[in-house]
């Protein structure tokens, strides 16, 4: 095992731990919390056996375990990003309701 896999697989073990305490503290839901640590364990699965990419990538037309990694991980963050702007979007929509509410209702 090289110095790069050890140090890899002991960040994402601190991940799974950071997970679990964002949960124990009410941040995270079940469901989020079990997402994020298939998440890790799945990574720390790719860095041990990093072959073990070479096979998916074959059966989607990929040649290289590299390129479907990087392929998946454009494809899952900007995802991700979609989703935090739309809840940024609502939560500004929710913000401007409040302020004009308060703003009716201090006028009195």
């Amino acid at each position: 095992m090289y110095l790069i896999q050890i140090f890899l697989v002991l960040f994402f073990f601190f991940a799974i731990i950071k997970v679990a305490g964002r949960y124990r503290a009410g941040d995270l839901s079940l469901s989020a919390a079990i997402a994020w640590a298939v998440f890790w364990i799945g990574a720390a699965v790719i860095v041990i056996a990093p072959n073990s990419t070479a096979y998916f990538a074959k059966i989607f037309g990929i040649g290289r375990g590299a390129d479907l990694v990087v392929y998946l991980s454009l494809a899952l963050l900007f995802f991700i990003i979609f989703r935090l702007m739309v809840k940024v979007e609502k939560l500004n929509k929710e913000i401007t309701l409040l302020v004009r509410q308060l703003a009716l209702k201090n006028k009195d």
